[in-house]
């Protein structure tokens, strides 16, 4: 059984922000995720923590300054996710606005997930060195910080390293020139949060300033960098960044961009061919809709597709793109609706609730959609899961594995304990608290499912595996209007700082499936004096078949619906309090 707890909020600090202008229930819901004070809610650019707290991104700067003034090649590689492939584009279009034209100056490399893997590999470095333009500099987007055995090969074929990465560093840092990370070691940076894409736009305002040193440029000429936050904030929302302020200020002032109608070709493109309103924008766009259809570039074919729509200003060749990468994504729903029956199905006589963790493999999983499954399979279970699929390693076949996590089980520290229990049994790691990526020898699964299980039930507590829904109270009935669906929406929530949920006792006035999988509702919320309020509420519980009971407590989310030109409130009910 789920349980509730609401989340708690000062009452003192949200009457300042309710003095300060803030509509009552934001005031409330700001205090609970840690708004102390009016001045944080402003995110305006400005407010930006300066490149200069970022270690080594001054360094880096100059060095990349120096490298364009002497006309030296570079190559950016990218990581095959939504990050890496913001980060790619903004990497292009910021250098070569900058002074480092496309192709002449700059070129971009993504590695094919399948057969080359993840990061900057020895493979990848000579495939880079067999260029018909070797490259003077390799700079990393989104990865480096583990390709020590790359960045070392690339040393010895007389190519520097330049690392742009956000991952957090095993105990050895690669032999890179410089490594602008904010994970890194005695990296002062207060925002850990900031993604791939959110580090290389950091060490182009660096660029920037440094070109303005110089005098390559004024504050009146140079060249306008935020128009790259479209695809920062697309970045950022897509790999699920922490949303502390500073990823705030990034993701709120590319949303602003989006509803103006400034964006790539490439970003209106994609949500054209999504059916979404870019006037309307949200991070939850971002996020489900638009990140989505990128992804699936790398996780079905080869990522340039995406990258290529995000880089050009050809509206027709972004639609065509765009187009692709929505066929794609069907495509990959397929795969992963196949791949979710048959994990569902080899646990049929397994008790999860005795397991600390799941840990599954098939041999006929897509590489590219067992991350999406593990996402799946942990909401389901609430359980730390890790699938696996079979792969190809410098000629040896591997199993790839991708996992997901749950608060309060930190996924990469996890996969180092067993790493440092058993030495031989992990090829490599990496990742984060919620989400990782492994490679292990094929006939090792079951070593390796046995010792991930040991170290889960040492790491985790009864409460971490009790699932559990925060909230944030009730919503008296006469709040439950479209306008304040509105102002919700045109708020940016997202990881580490969650889309309001509330809590309420509804009357159940009727109930009907559509599409054979949603449960379509009708609602009278329910007064603390047990009477019924006057209207009635439109609401909807997508992907649940199984009716209600009446009365029903009901944990929902607050939207506002748009028909035939009528706004309309509509709650998207989220959990049923079965305790009632």
């Amino acid at each position: 059984m789920m349980k509730f707890i609401e989340r708690p909020y000062s009452e003192r600090e949200a009457t300042w922000l309710e003095q300060s202008g803030v509509h009552p229930v934001l005031s409330r819901l700001f205090s609970a995720r840690g708004i102390h004070q009016p001045e944080e809610l402003s995110l305006e650019l400005k407010q930006l923590i300066p490149p200069q707290q970022l270690k080594n991104c001054e360094a880096a700067a100059a060095y990349l300054a120096d490298a364009i003034k002497d006309k030296k090649k570079l190559l950016i590689v990218a990581d095959y996710d939504c990050d890496g492939a913001t980060a790619c584009a903004v990497g292009m279009r910021g250098l070569k606005a900058l002074g480092a034209p496309f192709d002449i100056q700059v070129d971009y490399f993504v590695p094919n997930r399948f057969t080359l893997g993840y990061g900057l590999t020895p493979e990848v470095v000579e495939l880079a060195a067999q260029r018909n333009q070797k490259p003077d500099i390799l700079i990393t987007v989104d990865n480096g910080i583990a390709s020590i055995a790359g960045i070392a090969q690339a040393n010895q074929l007389g190519m520097e390293v330049l690392v742009t990465d956000h991952h957090l560093p095993a105990d050895q840092l690669p032999d890179a020139k410089w490594i602008v990370n904010p994970n890194q070691p005695h990296c002062p940076f207060p925002s850990k949060a900031l993604a791939g894409v959110g580090v290389m736009f950091y060490l182009l305002i660096a660029l920037r300033a440094e070109l303005r040193k110089r005098n390559i440029f004024t504050a009146e000429n140079q060249p306008r960098l935020e128009n790259l936050l479209d695809l920062v904030a697309l970045g950022t929302v897509a790999d699920v960044a922490s949303l502390d302020r500073n990823n705030r200020i990034l993701v709120s002032n590319g949303i602003k961009r989006i509803k103006n109608g400034l964006m790539q070709p490439g970003i209106r493109s994609l949500y054209i061919v999504a059916s979404r309103d870019p006037s309307r924008a949200s991070s939850f766009d971002l996020g489900f809709t638009l990140g989505p259809r990128l992804n699936a570039a790398g996780r079905l074919s080869d990522m340039s597709l995406g990258i290529q729509c995000l880089l050009t200003d050809s509206n027709e060749e972004a639609m065509q793109l765009a187009q692709e990468l929505d066929r794609m994504n069907r495509e990959r729903r397929g795969i992963e609706a196949g791949m979710q029956e048959t994990a569902l199905n080899n646990l049929i006589d397994i008790e999860v609730g005795n397991q600390a963790s799941l840990c599954l493999m098939d041999e006929t999983w897509h590489q590219g959609v067992i991350g999406i499954v593990a996402s799946r399979l942990k909401e389901r279970f609430h359980r730390p899961t890790l699938i696996f699929a079979p792969g190809e390693e410098a000629g040896m076949k591997v199993l790839k594995g991708s996992g997901r996590s749950i608060t309060g089980f930190h996924l990469r520290d996890a996969l180092d304990l067993v790493s440092k229990k058993h030495p031989e049994l992990i090829l490599k790691f990496g990742g984060h608290a919620m989400a990782a990526g492994l490679t292990i020898h094929t006939q090792d699964f079951k070593r390796f499912q046995d010792a991930f299980e040991l170290v889960a039930n040492e790491l985790m507590t009864e409460e971490t595996l009790e699932r559990q829904l925060v909230h944030d109270g009730n919503l008296p009935a006469e709040l439950i209007e479209p306008q304040l669906g509105t102002l919700l929406a045109e708020e940016v929530w997202g990881q580490g700082f969650p889309a309001p949920v509330f809590m309420g006792q509804f009357e159940v006035l009727s109930q009907a499936l559509i599409q054979e999988k949603h449960l379509k509702l009708q609602l009278k919320a329910i007064k603390p004096n047990g009477e019924p309020h006057g209207k009635t509420i439109n609401a909807i519980w997508f992907s649940r078949a199984q009716t209600l009971p009446n009365p029903a407590k009901l944990a929902y989310r607050l939207v506002t619906d748009h028909y035939q030109g009528v706004a309309r409130a509509q709650l998207h009910i989220e959990a049923l309090d079965e305790a009632l």
